[in-house]
């Protein structure tokens, strides 16, 4: 069994501009591609978990989700850095496009597609990480037991100062960005390898 990271895509590896629906709003923060080489180089895998309901809303087909996943690949292979895989959910339950308009469990906060990804690639869910802008991203960790953690990038910031007080659960750690988020993980890892 293998232990990944699991990062949501917008607001965490990416700027938030609200739905990506062309190319050109596609932005890879700075600090993301030396972030994942060094999960990368520590052995971990790094697993992309998204929400992509512009699909089912009829913003955007589906094939631009796939090339703004190579523009994302490619621009972390400049930086050294490589996603071990990439899992979206299409879906919304009040979806324009019919074909997407479901209520499935591949939606975060359900745990569809961290389970695909365990099964998948053998991985050990109870000692991964979970890193989100959003509740919901923590939501899915602590539904499969993994550590969480709120990056304050994206909506991470806001949820934090406005809606704290409504969790049912906190995250295991907060960071500024993915950056600071990786340091904890490999701090947190090599604790309790130690």
């Amino acid at each position: 069994m293998y232990r990944a990271v699991f990062l949501d895509r917008d607001g965490t590896v990416s700027e938030e501009v609200g739905y990506v629906n062309h190319l050109d709003r596609f932005k890879v923060y700075p600090w993301v591609p030396e972030a994942i080489r060094r999960l990368n180089q520590a052995g971990l895998q790094v697993i992309l978990i998204t929400n992509q309901a512009g699909i089912a809303h009829g913003y955007f087909p589906e094939s631009l989700v796939h090339e703004v996943h190579q523009r994302l690949q490619a621009e972390l292979a400049f930086g050294g850095a490589a996603l071990d895989a990439i899992y979206y959910c299409p879906h919304h339950p009040e979806g324009r496009v019919e074909a997407y308009r479901i209520q499935c469990m591949c939606r975060k906060p359900g745990t569809g597609l961290i389970e695909k990804a365990a099964q998948e690639r053998h991985l050990d869910l109870r000692s991964s990480f979970v890193v989100g802008d959003r509740y919901q991203d923590l939501q899915m960790g602590f539904t499969v037991g993994a550590r969480t953690i709120l990056v304050l990038s994206g909506y991470g910031k806001g949820e934090l100062l406005y809606q704290k007080g409504t969790w049912a659960q906190q995250p295991d750690h907060i960071a500024t960005n993915l950056s600071d988020a990786v340091d904890w993980i490999l701090d947190f890892r090599d604790d309790i390898s130690s």
